[in-house]
């Protein structure tokens, strides 16, 4: 009985440990809400309450910031262009990235971990080191400030990141369903889309939504490929609250608000998916 009280009984080594994991914890919470929270309330106030009382709640909650967001940059139209960019870029990107994926983790040829290391090299390649060959390829190709310029650029930048994902959920997947399938008569493209893809498709998402986030959130490529307001992105707009003279910074801040909240919903739409996706090919493989 004594024995069983002392092994019940908590170290103050114990204590100390959890105390000091759980201030770690709540350290980096606070040290990420706060700044969102700070951002929020600052899209609420007016252009002198921001500087002159950063910290302070507005006096009036001030909803127009939203709608001059809305009416300064146009912001209707950019957000339009920039679903267009994320949506077309996810599909394409996913679709090469998928068909690369099955090729090196289904086939058998040499080469094939040669080819693997070479594509997953390009995740330690900076993007700012490409910026003069994609722009030089996007302008022979005659793409210039258009939209599947960006779409064609976004897809590239991001298949060495989804090639690796996809490529390590496709390698958990049995062989013997494969083989019975070859049994059946399925053909190469068969075996793709009937057999491997449905089974991927944890994986697809996982990718899938890293890829649109990167597209919703990138500001260099945008800047650099295009230069009219018809193939301008969220993202590219924000930086036209400045002007010579003045600068609407609130109505920044809603716009910055604005552009945060589909990244947000998607994520929290995917959560499950996304986990579920990398924990079976990390427990799988």
């Amino acid at each position: 009985m004594h024995k069983t009280r002392s092994l019940n009984r908590t170290s103050p080594v114990d204590i100390m440990a959890r105390t000091g994991k759980w201030i770690y914890l709540i350290f980096f919470l606070i040290l990420t809400i706060l700044p969102l929270i700070w951002l929020i309330i600052s899209s609420f106030k007016t252009n002198y309450e921001f500087e002159t009382q950063p910290f302070a709640l507005p006096v009036v909650w001030q909803i127009q910031n939203y709608i001059k967001a809305f009416q300064m940059a146009n912001l209707g139209r950019l957000f339009l262009n920039s679903v267009i960019v994320a949506i077309c870029t996810t599909a394409f990107n996913t679709l090469v990235a998928s068909m690369a994926a099955f090729a090196i983790s289904r086939e058998n040829f040499r080469f094939k971990n040669g080819l693997l290391t070479i594509i997953l090299s390009g995740v330690l390649i900076p993007i700012i080191a490409l910026m003069v060959p994609y722009f030089k390829i996007v302008s022979g190709l005659g793409l210039y400030d258009t939209l599947p310029g960006l779409i064609i650029t976004y897809s590239a930048i991001n298949i060495p990141i989804s090639v690796f994902l996809i490529h390590g959920f496709m390698s958990t997947i049995p062989k013997e369903l494969e083989e019975a399938a070859i049994i059946d008569g399925c053909s190469f493209t068969q075996r793709y889309t009937r057999i491997v893809l449905p089974l991927s498709i944890p994986g697809l998402v996982t990718s899938g939504t890293f890829v649109f986030i990167y597209c919703w959130n990138e500001f260099t490529y945008a800047m650099l490929l295009t230069s009219s307001e018809a193939s301008r992105t969220l993202q590219l707009g924000i930086r036209f609250f400045r002007s010579q003279f003045v600068t609407d910074y609130t109505s920044m801040l809603a716009a910055i608000v604005i552009t945060m909240v589909p990244t947000i919903f998607v994520y929290i739409f995917m959560h499950n998916r996304i986990i579920s996706g990398m924990t079976s090919g990390a427990v799988k493989g």
